[in-house]
């Protein structure tokens, strides 16, 4: 079958032949309809990631949506969301999903958007509603809200019931795109003094914000929140480092939470999936996602290390 292929740690995937997967106890063979690329996939095949990749050569995507072809759990033909075996990722014709963290996709939307809900979707969902513990009314701001993870953020925050929402990030065309979707205002973070502009367009106490950035703007928004305020920190796309002062943090009673999608219990990230697929499907929440066929794997690689501010995802 044909795959793309990291043949090399820290080189681009390639598009090549494989042997098909074949299903095993607990491992179900899928027809893959929608493979997205997400920034993981980029850190373990550059060894960038906390665990140890699969050996090369191997197939990247840690996440699609399919059909089943054989599985114990679910019927042939199923359309499901699926974590894929390491090793035997999403960017193929087939992949080996693992069927304990599978759930079936509902009628009624379309495949690649489904994929984009996936690991950026419940990221962004369950950093509001589940580790940062929004309650109505609250203000949150959400940084790198231009990439899906903080798009989703905001929007989840929105229909949770927060009272204004503040998107920040570098770009501002894509900004004014993350307003239509919902936030109050929105930041550009190559200003001066970001803790003020946080706190002007907030025109209140922050209550919550929403991190995965680190470095400078991490910095500056804790600076920012109110007092016993919450950060719920999920990345380190400006900087692996942050330097908070005692005062700051001590001083202000904050609480840093770490959020890590894959430390999550399965059946709460596969619940949120489907509240997320419930708010997609009844227009309530939006994914800027593109297609790109197989053949295109590498360029789209290549884009998604340049932050695309849309969901990347490979048609099989």
């Amino acid at each position: 079958m044909r795959a793309a292929v990291i043949q090399q740690y820290g080189e681009l995937p390639v598009i090549a032949e494989r042997p098909e997967p074949a299903a095993t106890d607990g491992l179900a063979l899928v027809e893959v309809t929608a493979a997205p690329l997400n920034p993981v996939d980029l850190s373990i095949a550059n060894k960038r990631y906390f665990a140890p990749p699969p050996p090369v050569p191997y197939v990247p995507g840690r996440e699609g949506v399919g059909r089943i072809v054989q599985s114990k759990t679910f019927k042939p033909g199923t359309v499901v969301y699926f974590e894929s075996h390491p090793g035997d990722g999403a960017l193929a014709k087939k992949a080996l999903a693992v069927e304990g963290h599978s759930v079936e996709v509902p009628a009624g939307i379309p495949d690649p958007l489904a994929a984009g809900l996936g690991i950026a979707g419940i990221t962004g969902w369950l950093a509001i509603e589940w580790r940062g513990r929004l309650q109505k009314g609250e203000t949150v701001l959400v940084l790198g809200a231009t990439g899906i993870v903080g798009s989703v953020a905001v929007q989840a925050a929105k229909i949770l019931g927060a009272s204004r929402v503040i998107a920040a990030a570098r770009n501002r065309d894509a900004l004014a795109r993350v307003k239509d979707m919902g936030a109050d205002a929105t930041v550009e973070l190559t200003q001066d003094n970001l803790t003020q502009a946080f706190q002007d367009a907030a025109g209140r106490p922050i209550d919550l914000v929403i991190d995965p950035l680190w470095g400078a703007p991490a910095v500056a928004a804790a600076q920012a929140l109110r007092i016993g305020g919450r950060m719920v920190h999920l990345g380190q796309s400006a900087s692996p480092e942050a330097t908070f002062t005692s005062g700051t943090v001590r001083g202000k009673m904050l609480s840093i939470l770490g959020y890590s999608n894959f430390e999550v219990p399965w059946e709460t990230r596969a619940q949120a999936f489907r509240t997320l697929v419930g708010h997609a499907v009844a227009g309530r929440l939006k994914v800027d996602y593109e297609t790109l066929p197989l053949d295109k794997t590498p360029d789209a690689w290549k884009r998604q290390a340049a932050s695309p501010h849309k969901k990347l995802v490979v048609t099989p």
